[in-house]
């Protein structure tokens, strides 16, 4: 963990983060993780879902630590006048608000972007939906897996002769909070630098993924192709694929450059492919992708991976290895980079946990503390922020709007 007196570039910063689950607390968690000061409002009796998903430790999720670290919990039943109330008195200091709530929603509790604004004109609410806060789909419930099969990556993923799967995580929610954080940074230069004013961030998440289609879009435009399954090789461009070793490891080569495949057939001793002409230039070998996956089969097969990854470094030739978790915890390379590091944790001790991304050199972000106890901070945040007595807290918790 990094030197917690040092300042992270948001620091100063303030967000609000409303809604629950993966999206939009991902991306309030980027936020944190770089100085902005995060406060995580959650119902007030079992707080945000996540903190019971995946595996548990003492009747909390391990998840919950790394997804809400650096953030501050208070609990507010946003269904309430009351906490309606605390929110907008929150928002006069706030700069981004955060929400991942079906379309609609916070308007319904007015609690929406045209309210808050008249409260503070500089606000910034960054709006994560499913289909966005337009358009005929608005009102359909959304979730990241229903984004990913609307985007797109769910048809690319798998095998032809197989029914789409998806991927290991839940990369629709991912890449849509990479692109609420650019979308809420965007907007705060250019309240600060140009307008003066607040705006709305409206990210959905079938657009996130439809983002990453890279060349479909004007390949069906121009020749009707549409891009299928296609396994772990990419079409089009060769070789590149998974190759079984001896010891029954996979080893990933990527080998589809001009020079880098002429180095590759050099390394496995097969100068007859080299002399081919068609294999001088990738639309050649794209021809021949499946002979040629062939060929390095039969060279991988001949070989244990810690053996064929030394060959192909020594010659230059990109691969390495499918790693899972616990190939990450030992990696030195892992290590050096500081992506797994040691987070304290009450009644829990030590956990390890993903590192930050990306590294700044002067102002590099840091893990100040893990994800919260729910309600930790309600009653700090109700009196340092919001002005409220010890008495009108208790009256409060008593009408059950917070814990």
């Amino acid at each position: 963990m990094l030197d917690k007196t040092s300042i992270g570039p948001l620091e100063g910063v303030k967000v609000l983060e409303l809604g629950s689950l993966i999206a939009g607390p991902f991306a309030g968690r980027l936020f944190a993780d770089f100085g902005a000061e995060v406060l995580k409002v959650e119902p007030p009796k079992k707080g945000d879902p996540i903190r019971k998903w995946r595996l548990l430790h003492n009747d909390n999720s391990l998840w919950w630590y790394v997804q809400s670290r650096n953030k501050k919990s208070i609990t507010l039943d946003l269904k309430n006048e009351d906490a309606q109330e605390v929110i907008k008195e929150l928002v006069k200091e706030v700069d981004i608000v955060i929400e991942n709530f079906r379309p609609g929603m916070l308007e319904k509790w007015g609690l929406g972007y045209e309210e808050l604004k008249q409260i503070n004109p500089k606000i910034i609410m960054v709006r994560v939906s499913g289909y966005g806060q337009d358009g005929p789909y608005k009102d359909r419930p959304g979730f990241g897996s229903i984004g990913e099969a609307m985007g797109g990556i769910r048809y690319l993923t798998g095998y032809p002769d197989l029914p789409p799967t998806r991927v290991g995580i839940s990369l629709g929610d991912s890449v849509t909070a990479l692109y609420a954080v650019i979308g809420a940074l965007m907007a705060l230069r250019h309240r600060d630098q140009v307008s003066g004013e607040g705006q709305v961030v409206d990210v959905a998440l079938y657009e996130a993924i439809y983002s990453l289609m890279e060349s479909t879009v004007p390949e069906y435009d121009k020749f009707g192709a549409i891009r299928e399954r296609t396994g772990s090789t990419l079409p089009g461009i060769a070789p590149s694929n998974i190759y079984l070793c001896k010891d029954g490891k996979y080893v990933v080569i990527g080998a589809n450059g001009d020079g880098i495949f002429k180095r590759l057939m050099v390394a496995i001793n097969r100068q007859d492919v080299l002399e081919n002409p068609l294999y001088e230039t990738n639309d050649g070998r794209s021809q021949d992708a499946e002979y040629l996956d062939s060929v390095i089969g039969e060279w991988t097969k001949s070989l244990d991976i810690e053996s064929a990854l030394n060959i192909l470094e020594e010659n230059g030739i990109p691969a390495g290895s499918i790693f899972s978790v616990e190939d990450m915890f030992k990696d030195p390379h892992y290590q050096a980079r500081e992506m797994i590091v040691d987070l304290d944790v009450e009644d829990l001790g030590k956990l390890k946990v993903p590192g930050i991304i990306p590294k700044l050199s002067k102002t590099p972000g840091q893990i100040r503390w893990a994800g919260p106890k729910l309600g930790e901070h309600t009653d700090e945040i109700l009196k340092e922020k919001v002005g409220l007595t010890d008495e009108q807290i208790e009256k409060l918790k008593g009408l059950e709007v917070i814990k």
